[in-house]
C-alpha cells in the first residue's frame, strides 16, 4: 500500500494511537484530516501541526457522522483513506445493575459508528483510483478480557465485520484492513478508573504505529500487532492466562 499523497480521515484523532497516525502519516506526506470531541485538544494539535485539518465530531451520534462525512468529501474530495480508530473502554459487571447507557455508547462508539461510516464513504471510496478502509479492533477481538465484556464484544464484532467487508469489496479498488493493536500506552479507559489520569500501560505509541505503518506497505490484511499475534493464534490457552 503506498502510504505517499493520499487524503486520509482519522477518527479520535486527538490522543493515543489515532493522533501517533495522524503526527506519522502527515510526515509521510498525506493530507491528514483528524475528528475528535475535545474541541481544546483539536486547536493544540492545529497549533503544532498547521498540516493536519482538524474538525469536532461526536462519532457516538448519527447526525454527527453523516455531517462529518458530508463536510470531508465536499471540502476534500481526494479523500482516499478512512481509519476507523474512535473507542472508549468502561468496566461492566453484567447483573442488574448493568448502565445499559455505557453500553449504549460504547457499542454505537466503537462498532456502530465504524460501520455506519465505512457505509457512508463506499460510493466515494470507489470513486478514487485507489483507496483504503482501516479498521482498528484490537487483540481482545481474539480472546476477551472478563471485566471489559462490551469492549472486547465490540471489537470481536469489528474483527468479523471487516473480514465480511473485505468480502465484498473484493471486487473494487477499496482495500479493507484490520490492525489489532495489542495494549498501547494511551489514554483508554481512564474514565473508569479511579485515577482519570493513569494511562493504560503497554507499548508505546511510537512502537505500534512504526510496526502498523510497515504492516500497511505490505499489504497484511490482517495485522495483528506485537502481543496481539498471541491472541490470535493461541485464544483457547490465553484466555484462563488473561482472565486468572
Amino acid at each position: 500500500m503506498e502510504l505517499t499523497g493520499n487524503t486520509i480521515l482519522i477518527t479520535g484523532g486527538t490522543s493515543g494511537i489515532g493522533l501517533g497516525f495522524a503526527e506519522e502519516l502527515s510526515k509521510l506526506g498525506n493530507k491528514v484530516i483528524i475528528c475528535g470531541r475535545r474541541e481544546d485538544r483539536l486547536t493544540e494539535i492545529s497549533k503544532k501541526n498547521h498540516e493536519i485539518v482538524t474538525r469536532k465530531c461526536d462519532i457516538s451520534i448519527e447526525k454527527h457522522r453523516i455531517e462529518l462525512i458530508n463536510w470531508v468529501v465536499q471540502n476534500y474530495p481526494s479523500l482516499n483513506i478512512v481509519i476507523n480508530n474512535a473507542g472508549i473502554q468502561t468496566g461492566q459487571k453484567i447483573g442488574n445493575e448493568i448502565d445499559l447507557s455505557k453500553v449504549h455508547q460504547e457499542v454505537e462508539t466503537n462498532f456502530v459508528a465504524p460501520v455506519h461510516i465505512c457505509a457512508l464513504m463506499i460510493n466515494h471510496l470507489k470513486s478514487t483510483k485507489t483507496a483504503a478502509i482501516i479498521n482498528i479492533s484490537s487483540g481482545l477481538a481474539y480472546v476477551p478480557l472478563a471485566f471489559i465484556p462490551i469492549y472486547c464484544a465490540t471489537k470481536a464484532g469489528i474483527h468479523s465485520f471487516t473480514m465480511s467487508l473485505r468480502h465484498q469489496l473484493k471486487d473494487t479498488s477499496i482495500k479493507v484492513f484490520e490492525i489489532a493493536p495489542p495494549s498501547v500506552d494511551t489514554e483508554l479507559g481512564q474514565d473508569r478508573r479511579t485515577d482519570h489520569t493513569q494511562n493504560h500501560g503497554g507499548i508505546t505509541v511510537g512502537e505500534f504505529i512504526k510496526d502498523a505503518i510497515t504492516a500497511l506497505r505490505n499489504n497484511e490484511y490482517e495485522a495483528a500487532i506485537g502481543s496481539a499475534l498471541n491472541l490470535k493464534e493461541k485464544k483457547e490457552q490465553m484466555f484462563p492466562f488473561l482472565n486468572k
